[in-house]
């Protein structure tokens, strides 16, 4: 909707007409292809983050703006911000997908979805890929709900953790800021976190000693961390009440190099974890993951 009608709008809304904003329904769809084992859902355990003060990127428009059907078409809409760290040389950069009608549905919160990407790769990975187009075709047929997508930067990606504090940056400033700047739904119900290669290291390493904080964990074409071993990531799971396990989605290209993958998924499945596990054909490439980002979608959707 163009500004001149949403100047008419306003004149005709302080005439005392009524305005009314159409609420969108998804049905959840689960992933296209079946998975080996069932997760359950995560407790509803509500999460309170430190409290910031970033500068907002994203401003809004006044409330009570009517949403316009054109707005599904136009699609969503990918935003770059930095967020300033202490704890980094250099500001956090990253990108947020912001999902279709979200200027336009001021009332409606979001979930929120933390991808990072491979090694030797920046903030624009998943956007190269398409995760954006996907999302917004998705949405539009109705076959996922609208979300948020954050999707940092990591720079320094040949530090391993605890030495690397990404992890802790993401958790401590990332997460806080993004719950101000944007209308999320700040419960780990309602956030997941996933990643590609050493993106998906890190969403295992984040998602399994950060329990608190996200309700999906999904991990594609993962290495793991060598400072993840199996004894480390069972220690991790084991601190975790078995009523509040994250749902875990682990998948990799049978061309792919599977050793470190391998360990963790038999380690879940020998301590009873719930999780899907996914042998696709393929290599550790893009080309693989293009080809699977409507999986991801769909099966971190499925929760919310």
């Amino acid at each position: 909707m163009n500004r001149k009608y949403l100047f008419l709008w306003g004149i005709i809304f302080t005439l005392g007409l009524n305005a009314c904003s159409s609420a969108v329904s998804t049905p959840e769809v689960p992933p296209t292809t079946p998975p080996q084992e069932i997760t359950p859902s995560p407790s509803n355990l509500p999460l309170s983050s430190p409290t910031l003060s970033p500068t907002p990127t994203h401003q809004p428009p006044p409330t009570g703006t009517p949403p316009s059907s054109a707005c599904w078409g136009e699609g969503g809409q990918i935003e770059e911000a930095l967020l300033d760290s202490e704890v980094l040389k250099e500001p956090l950069v990253y990108r947020v997908y912001i999902p279709p009608c979200y200027d336009q549905q001021t009332s409606q919160r979001y979930p929120v979805l933390y991808l990072m990407h491979g090694q030797g790769y920046n903030d624009d990975q998943w956007d190269r890929l398409g995760i954006d187009e996907i999302a917004d075709n998705l949405i539009s047929k109705g076959e996922i709900g609208p979300l948020i997508i954050v999707m940092p930067y990591e720079e320094n990606d040949r530090a391993l953790p605890p030495e690397n504090p990404f992890g802790e940056v993401l958790t401590s400033a990332l997460i806080p800021a993004i719950d101000q700047i944007y209308r999320t739904t700040p419960r780990r119900e309602q956030r997941a976190i996933g990643g590609l290669s050493r993106g998906g290291n890190w969403a295992i390493h984040i998602g399994f000693s950060t329990w608190e904080l996200f309700g999906s964990v999904g991990a594609h074409s993962t290495p793991t961390f060598a400072t993840d071993g199996v004894d480390q990531l069972r220690e991790y799971l084991a601190a975790i009440p078995a009523a509040s396990l994250p749902r875990i989605y682990m998948d990799i290209g049978d061309h792919d190099f599977k050793g470190n993958t391998r360990q963790v998924e038999a380690m879940l499945t020998d301590e009873n974890i719930p999780h899907q596990w996914h042998l696709f054909p393929g290599y550790h490439e893009e080309a693989y993951w293009v080809e699977h980002i409507e999986d991801y979608l769909r099966w971190y959707a499925a929760a919310w």
